[in-house]
């Protein structure tokens, strides 16, 4: 068993064409995927499944990428989950909101997958 297959990665967004390609695109890597496509589903999951690593989006209804990363980051059991905030909000906003709400990196949309999985690759390293 590869070190990825023991890893859970948790990908969210509204967009269930981005969750579709990007679990697929990560299973294929051995990583083990789960998916929400909302703020809410989203911090439900990861304080169940306590997954290694969340991709998450930023503009989404109801519960925004933000408000959960301050909420997985502000409690014990879930503040050691790496967060990489996906957005298409622009690199100077996405450089200057992630350390605010405690995320590990950013990547902008559009991303190529290359890029993604290298910012995966070093958080989980």
């Amino acid at each position: 068993m590869t070190e990825q297959a023991r890893r859970r990665i948790l990908v969210v967004d509204d967009d269930v064409e981005i969750v579709s390609l990007v679990s697929l695109r990560l299973g294929k890597r051995g990583y083990d995927v789960t998916s929400a496509g909302d703020g809410a589903t989203a911090l439900a999951a990861a304080r169940q499944l306590r997954p290694d690593l969340v991709l998450l989006d930023v503009m989404m209804p109801g519960m925004s990428g933000w408000e959960v990363t301050r909420a997985l980051k502000g409690d014990p059991l879930t503040e050691g989950i790496k967060i990489i905030l996906v957005t298409a909000i622009g690199a100077q906003v996405a450089e200057a909101t992630t350390p605010v709400t405690g995320a590990d990196a950013h990547v902008d949309k559009p991303f190529e997958f290359s890029t993604l999985e290298a910012t995966i690759d070093r958080l989980l390293a």
